[in-house]
């Protein structure tokens, strides 16, 4: 009980000090030839996680086609490495697609 109400104070101040930093009129200047533009660094950040999350995806049909072909007739493993193939492929589909999604929707906000 008493570990619960020291980890709920801890966490209370971790977001007080966190609150403080953020109302702080703190200027951060970026270095020489960083975008400052919120909408250049956004799309930079989904290309990189884009391609991230498609390389994982490959990973993941490789993976899932291990477990297909060692699977020995197991139905519950022939179901799992299925399942696995399904989210590899919607996860590489998603990764390559998150530069359009980011710029659809900055197209709706204008």
């Amino acid at each position: 009980m008493m570990n619960k109400k020291i980890i709920s104070l801890v966490i209370l101040a971790g977001l007080f000090f966190c609150a403080q930093a953020a109302l702080g009129q703190v200027v951060i200047t970026p270095p020489a030839g960083v975008p400052q533009d919120f909408s250049t660094i956004l799309t930079n950040i989904v290309k990189t996680v884009g391609s991230v999350i498609a390389s994982l995806g490959t990973i993941m049909i490789i993976i899932a086609g291990i477990l297909y072909l060692t699977s020995a007739g197991s139905q519950e493993r022939l179901t799992t490495a299925k399942k696995a193939l399904i989210y590899a492929v919607v996860g590489i589909v998603i990764g390559l697609s998150a530069t359009t999604i980011v710029d659809i929707v900055k197209g709706l906000g204008k």
